[in-house]
């Protein structure tokens, strides 16, 4: 995974984790699922680089 990738993939990662804190502070549950959607879409992109990574 190019260093670039990783850091995208963190950052998206972050801005879920953000905005589903947010939401739940704000009682917003549309804005907490947009949160762990935004995780989970970070979270599949790193599981695809590694298994890319691993046939290499």
């Amino acid at each position: 995974m190019a260093l670039d990738d990783k850091i995208k993939n963190a950052a998206e990662n972050l801005v879920g984790k953000g905005k589903e804190a947010v939401g739940k502070a704000t009682d917003n549950e549309s804005l907490e699922a947009e949160g762990r959607a935004d995780q989970t879409k970070a979270q599949a992109k790193k599981v695809g680089e590694d298994v890319k990574d691993a046939f290499r």
